[in-house]
């Protein structure tokens, strides 16, 4: 069956979700010691996640580049990370959703939470037909973020090398065995109502929950 174009894939379990953020050993190393982000993470800035762990490694090379060599997965509380989506802006204007750009601009100026859609990754790093969420945080929701929604923290870095290195050495299969499993987040229009009266809210596959979804904003 056909993937649906945007929706938040993701690892989940009852009560969380998680979402992968890269930093450089000085902030990495001791938030996943600590299971909190230290001093250094500075909670004044935009912060983003990715459910997607294979976008998390299109973006920070496999933890080779620079200031992102620590990979780490954040279990974040899912009334938090639902939180964070009913209160969000799309990250670029999208016709049919604003009434108008200086609209969408107050919106995004208003709103503690941002939704950009980016293309999904395959093991190789190229892109593939569908998106997939980034949730960026700023204000009360990255205080939020922080403080209360913030479950545990794991250094998966050695994960990370290892699926490269199968993926280098053409060992994909094996490299697929090893990613964390992920599956559309059971979410829809209740927590992005202002999207689903424009028809951008689709089923996903099957007849389980909905996937949010949304205009993409530049790669």
């Amino acid at each position: 069956m056909e993937e649906p174009q945007r929706v938040i894939r993701a690892a989940y379990a009852e009560s969380t979700i998680t979402v992968y953020q890269a930093y450089s050993p000085e902030i990495g190393l001791p938030a996943a010691r600590e299971g909190r982000f230290p001093s250094l993470w500075k909670r004044d800035r935009m912060t983003w996640i990715k459910p997607s762990f294979l976008w998390m490694m299109y973006r920070c090379g496999w933890g080779a580049k620079a200031g992102q060599e620590t990979v780490l997965a954040v279990e974040v509380d899912r009334e938090g990370f639902e939180w964070a989506l009913r209160h969000a802006c799309l990250s670029s204007y999208a016709r049919g959703v604003h009434p108008d750009r200086a609209t969408w601009q107050r919106e995004l100026k208003r709103a503690p939470a941002r939704v950009q859609w980016d293309p999904e990754r395959d093991l190789r790093l190229q892109p593939l037909p569908y998106r997939s969420l980034q949730l960026g945080l700023s204000g009360e929701a990255v205080r939020r973020y922080a403080d209360e929604w913030t479950v545990s923290i794991r250094d998966v870095t050695p994960l990370a090398h290892e699926i490269h290195a199968l993926v280098n050495g053409s060992d994909l299969d094996s490299a697929t065995r090893l990613l964390p499993q992920e599956r559309a987040y059971p979410a829809g229009g209740e927590l992005l109502p202002a999207y689903a009266d424009d028809g951008l809210i689709h089923p996903t596959a099957g007849s389980g929950p909905r996937g949010i979804t949304g205009s993409p904003a530049p790669a």
